[in-house]
């Protein structure tokens, strides 16, 4: 293996907290049979999914996001007057403007943050947010970035619908990047599009192509339409091949990596992706069984819990992988530097 803790005193960002927040909603595959043609046995063996938490009614993404962000807060010792720019990754903001982060922000009581922006890839979002955080922190210009996930995705879901709704949850997941210095932190991110495959993934009305009518509303025109095959084919394929190009452009091969934690789509993708890198199941995170899919909230709500069960390690290596509507997909390399 090279060693990834020697080199040049290069000022990189590292993860200095994490922090993540559950809604207390539990929605059961059991639930899900009373409104749809379902049952929990075919649920599980398609998806590996048990149940999913739904957010309150009066409960926004930038509610989920606050929470998520004081979490990490805390968990770095950092008070939110330091923080000086809130990226949010999110397909579900609270409105069309202004941003979420901007909303997170004024709940948080980051007063000093020089700039607030939202950014959506869907379920890539996290690993692109977390990207241009790292930039941001690396440049110089910023000391202290909060980096949040954030998603509702029970309000773009189609209850009626059960090749979609049996998949998706509600939460937030964040993570305070500040500066290191050496083979530390955010390594290296690879970070890849296929804009014509936009078709695949989508949610039809609500924006200016078509903007929301009574006859779109009607035609249920305002929740998420997928191609689930095309979308599996896709996804194993884009996030097997970043994370092997991210590993051979660093030196590395999956047996250098102590944990890899991709998008949680559904564990039939994970486990694809997991037996194409040949990785045993203990270093391929998987929570999706108790959230579901929560979009660009589900690789911070991840690491959160990796970290806090003890799964992250000072100086183990870490990959996160993702895949999203777009198609748009990347991979995170991390030295995880924090006890």
């Amino acid at each position: 293996m090279t060693s990834l803790h020697q080199g040049p005193e290069i000022r990189r960002a590292v993860i200095a907290g994490t922090g993540s927040y559950i809604p207390a909603r539990r929605v059961t595959n059991a639930e899900l049979e009373a409104t749809v043609q379902t049952n929990d046995e075919w649920i599980v063996q398609r998806t590996g999914i048990r149940e999913r938490r739904v957010a309150a009614a009066d409960e926004a993404s930038s509610d989920m996001g606050a929470a998520a962000a004081r979490a990490a807060l805390a968990d770095a010792g950092i008070d939110a007057s330091q923080v000086d720019l809130i990226l949010v990754a999110t397909c579900t903001p609270d409105m069309v403007f202004p941003n979420t982060a901007s909303a997170i922000q004024q709940k948080i009581g980051a007063t000093r943050a020089a700039a607030c922006m939202d950014l959506n890839s869907a379920c890539s979002g996290f690993v692109y947010a977390l990207e241009v955080g790292s930039k941001f922190v690396a440049s110089g210009s910023h000391q202290c970035v909060l980096v949040i996930g954030s998603e509702k995705m029970s309000c773009i879901t189609d209850w009626q619908d059960r090749g979609t709704c049996i998949l998706f949850g509600d939460g937030a997941g964040a993570c305070v990047l500040r500066p290191g210095f050496g083979r530390v932190g955010v390594l290296d991110c690879l970070m890849e599009s296929d804009g014509s495959l936009g078709n695949l993934l989508y949610v039809p009305a609500g924006g200016s192509r078509q903007p929301a009518t009574p006859e779109s509303v009607a035609a249920r025109q305002h929740f998420i339409r997928m191609e689930g095959r095309e979308v599996f084919k896709h996804a194993v394929t884009n996030m097997t091949r970043s994370v092997q190009q991210l590993l051979e452009r660093n030196h590395l091969t999956s047996e250098d990596v102590n944990l890899v934690i991709p998008h949680q789509a559904n564990e039939r993708i994970v486990s694809a992706v997991r037996d194409k890198l040949g990785m045993p199941p203990k270093k391929v995170f998987m929570n999706l069984e108790r959230y579901g899919n929560t979009s660009a909230a589900s690789v911070g709500m991840a690491i959160d819990e990796a970290a806090r069960t003890g799964l992250l390690r000072r100086g183990d290596v870490l990959v996160l992988v993702a895949f999203g509507s777009g198609f748009t997909w990347g991979a995170t390399l991390i030295i995880w530097d924090k006890d």
